[in-house]
């Protein structure tokens, strides 16, 4: 190969088998074997003893769905304790099951065919082996070089490089860079087989690991603690793949509808009225957003909880934007000070209810330190974080999310605040993987060694400080809701997720709506409860694709509410480069603004008047599409599957897709080909074989299956409709609040047979479940030929001044022209105006003067 190899240059040899086994019994539900350890072939003695017996155990559960699990059937290792939705016995049958499953010796290993095409898909009958009790190693073969996922880690494309490449999980506060662990711990992969078929990989283990991928194609995972927990995800495309991951893990949560909005939020805001002043810019210069948030500024010395004396104006500030329509979401750290000289009552009702980390087998907390200040000292500043630390931080105490009388104080606390405080409509938690600013404990001391110095340590940042570097120490102890006490060493990647739902819980009963909870730590199934920010990235050209690459990531982990800081939180942002990330972040699901302390302001109102303009024209084509973008993230959470879409999920049949990560989808018809390099006028992007309209015209680009060069004028973004869709769209407005009173649209973009289907899910855009509850509204559009109709799937939430059909928009349409439009709506007929451009087949239909309201059918026909 021409790529300078960088296999290691030692091996284990053919020979290895470092376990025999003893025996297998194959049944209807699955296999099970029992294995011996080799002493006369074990090569890996160290670093840590070698467990002797283990048990194999396979289940079949679904056709499309196994489970392969190697544990030490003699003593009860630490297993996951995160729930997933798993039938109680297997459903599958031998005649539909998707896969065979074969146990092999010499060397001991697993292999899982795919029964259509014969292909073994896992293998890992290779040498090497090793379960030991702090250190275990597999490896399996893979089906080709195209492999997806492991996280949460910045990637330089979607698709992995398997040129010997290692790279190491474990949460961590640590700003995106390359092989750099970071903030989420996701041990899932997704792997192509050939044109039609795809499979997914779970790995159920929240110990530290790394994983090598080897050009074999192979990949190997050693890690420092708990069990192997594998389950696999047959597809066969790579959506169906990913739907049925999320069955098991939990389907993405479902976002307000003001969610869907843009957002601004910064850290450095100094007092209320530079809040305003934000506030203020925007809604002169007429740029639609939804939020604005509050970073630890708003807080007393940083403590969860308090308003700051600069803040003492916000609660009336929030309640005054709140009456316009504006939601407000605030931060909360996980730390909590015990340095307060008056009470305060987050610590001390946390003591009285035992909520915090201690150190194991003592009443001891384990103090640290973040962001909370001590009372009474003068903060300097001028100061570094490190420098901050010895002058003016407080000891703080991490609460222990696992215990169930912590959920219960967590939400008093922020009841509490909402009701005696301030209000807010979401909650942003941060710092939770847990980040801390000294080494396990304010002492730097922690007090056992081979627990924060593992004897095999995976290939993470600072490996050789230890894994208590800037975090709890790995001794201290945690206690699940069952009671049973474990170790930090093992839930440490689980901190973020166990604090999720306890926060998504307590604030619907603080607020009695559905809200939301942005998550900076995730782990499998905290998709369920959040949505993510892509966490603390610079203000760089390369940090443009990587936000896409990140953001095709989570969508496969579950997690579809993400996006990145739109123009970069570190160093003061450029306008070229913030244009560019206006354009792109305006199709972000999470969108928004963010930017760090001391920096210039970056928000759209801040640059100048075309930048004003350009950023109000990009966001009103967004919150035209939100009832798309909307019902998008219903049909993700009701069915799983992903919204910001890969373009091999929809076109896997087309090999260049499998590479392309600087375009994506919204769902399966919205494209966007964003610039992501300065003093770019064009843009390359695939066109996948279907019939795209640019969404600016509404002119077919009659290019397919091929490489273009788009024109990209700076204050421009390439958008394309594909054919055979309808989307749901509403005029834009100042916020969502008034956008979901305004005329409704319909864009029917015809397929080269004259067809075309969408949906459009309404609710409240507020309440808690409606979708579980049965309180929405579902209708299905379809086009054929020169007839558009309406079907009425649920008719559970009406309201009519949300739902006027005001303009109806044929893209497409055969080049005859139109004499007369009809529309058959609550019995009666009558002919609509409508204007035609026969040059470009389109045809617009204005509704607006006839009071059509999408709650009943409608037949819009033309001759």
């Amino acid at each position: 190969s021409h790529l300078e190899s960088k296999a290691p240059e030692c091996f284990f040899p053919k020979e290895d088998n470092s376990y025999l086994v003893q025996s297998t019994q194959y049944s209807s539900l699955g296999v099970t074997a029992d294995l011996q350890l080799n002493t006369a072939s074990t090569r890996i003695k160290l670093p840590s003893d070698p467990i002797p017996t283990l048990r194999v155990e396979v289940k079949y559960h679904k056709d499309y769905m196994l489970q392969f699990k190697i544990y030490d059937p003699q003593n009860k290792r630490y297993e996951v304790p995160v729930p997933l939705n798993i039938p109680t016995t297997p459903t599958s049958t031998y005649e539909n099951r998707l896969y065979d499953v074969e146990i092999k010796e010499n060397p001991f290993g697993i292999q899982i065919r795919r029964r259509s095409t014969g292909k073994v898909i896992w293998d890992s009958r290779l040498p090497g082996f090793a379960f030991n009790n702090q250190f275990i190693q597999i490896s399996t073969r893979l089906p080709s070089e195209y492999i997806y996922g492991f996280g949460e880690v910045e990637h330089t494309a979607f698709k992995r490089d398997l040129n010997w490449n290692t790279w190491g999980m474990f949460t961590r506060d640590q700003p995106p860079g390359y092989k750099l662990n970071s903030y989420g711990f996701h041990p899932y992969y997704m792997a192509l087989e050939d044109e039609s078929h795809a499979h997914g990989v779970l790995l159920l283990n929240s110990n530290a690991m790394d994983v090598t991928f080897q050009p074999t194609p192979a990949l190997t995972y050693r890690i420092i603690g708990g069990i192997l927990d594998f389950y696999m995800f047959l597809g066969p495309s790579p959506e169906v793949a990913t739907k049925q991951y999320h069955e098991v893990i939990g389907r993405p949560v479902m976002p307000p509808y003001w969610a869907l909005g843009f957002q601004l939020c910064r850290y450095g805001y100094r007092n209320t009225s530079q809040v305003e002043e934000v506030y203020n810019d925007m809604v002169t210069a007429q740029i639609p957003y939804d939020v604005q948030y509050t970073d630890i500024d708003y807080m007393e010395r940083q403590l969860d909880f308090t308003i700051g004396e600069e803040f003492r104006e916000l609660p009336k500030f929030v309640d005054k934007i709140r009456n316009e329509g504006m939601r407000y979401i605030i931060i909360l750290d996980p730390a909590i000070s015990g340095n307060e000289t008056e009470p305060y009552p987050a610590f001390d009702r946390g003591q009285e209810k035992d909520v915090f980390v201690k150190w194991p087998n003592t009443s001891d907390i384990c103090w640290a330190k973040v962001w909370p200040d001590l009372p009474n000292v003068t903060i300097d500043e001028s100061l570094t974080e490190d420098e901050a630390v010895n002058a003016s931080r407080a000891h703080v105490a991490f609460p222990d999310f696992f215990r169930n009388s912590t959920a219960e104080w967590w939400a008093r606390e922020i009841i509490d605040f909402y009701n005696n405080q301030m209000k807010f409509d979401g909650l942003w938690i941060d710092m939770n993987e847990p980040s801390s600013f000294v080494n396990g404990t304010t002492t730097n001391q922690c007090r056992n060694t081979e627990l924060n110095y593992p004897p095999y340590f995976p290939e993470l940042t600072k490996r050789t400080e230890g894994l208590h570097f800037r975090t709890m120490c790995m001794e201290t102890e945690q206690i699940l809701s069952d009671g049973s006490s474990v170790l930090h060493y093992d839930v440490h990647n689980l901190y973020g997720w166990s604090q999720v739902k306890p926060t998504y819980d307590a604030l619907q009963k603080a607020t009695g709506k559905r809200g939301i909870v942005i998550s900076r730590s995730t782990y499998p199934t905290a998709g369920r409860w959040a949505g993510h920010w892509l966490g603390d990235n610079y203000a760089k050209w390369d940090n443009l694709d990587k936000s896409i690459i990140g953001m095709m990531e989570f969508s496969l982990f579950g997690i579809s509410y993400t996006g990145a800081d739109i123009c970069g939180f570190f160093n003061n942002s450029e306008y070229q480069l913030c244009a560019r990330w206006m354009q792109l972040g305006a199709f972000y699901p999470y969108s928004r603004n963010h930017n760090i302390a001391f920096t210039r302001r970056q928000d759209p109102a801040s640059w100048n008047e075309t930048f004003s303009e350009m950023s109000r024209n990009i966001l009103n084509i967004r919150y035209t599409l939100l009832p798309y973008f909307y019902t998008q993230m219903h049909e993700i959470h009701a069915y799983g599957g992903t919204v910001i879409r890969p373009l091999l999920h929809e076109f896997f049949n087309e090999k260049p897709t499998w590479d392309i990560f600087k375009q994506f989808l919204w769902g399966p018809a919205f494209l966007v080909t964003p610039v992501l390099e300065p003093f770019a006028d064009t843009v390359q992007g695939y066109v996948p074989n279907a019939r795209w309209f640019d969404y600016h015209t509404g002119k077919d680009i009659g290019i397919r299956e091929t490489f273009h060069i788009f024109s990209a004028p700076l204050y421009e973004i390439n958008l394309h409709v594909r054919g055979g869709h309808i989307l749901p769209c509403q005029e834009p407005a100042q916020n969502t609040f008034f956008s979901r009173q305004n005329f409704m649209k319909l864009i029917v973009a015809a397929d080269d047979n004259q067809t075309a289907q969408g949906n459009l899910f309404w609710d409240d855009g507020e309440t808690i479940d409606t979708y579980e509850r049965d309180l929405y509204f579902l209708v299905q559009f379809n086009f054929n030929k020169s007839i558009l109709t309406s079907t009425i799937l649920k008719n559970s939430y009406i309201n009519r001044n949300e739902m006027r059909l005001g303009y109806v928009l044929i893209w497409g349409k055969e080049k005859t022209s139109v004499n007369e439009v009809n529309l058959i709506y609550n019995g009666n007929k009558e002919t609509v105006p409508f204007v035609e451009d026969l040059n470009q087949e389109i045809l617009n239909i204005d509704l607006r003067g006839l009071n059509v309201t999408l709650d009943e059918p409608i037949e819009i026909s033309w001759s």
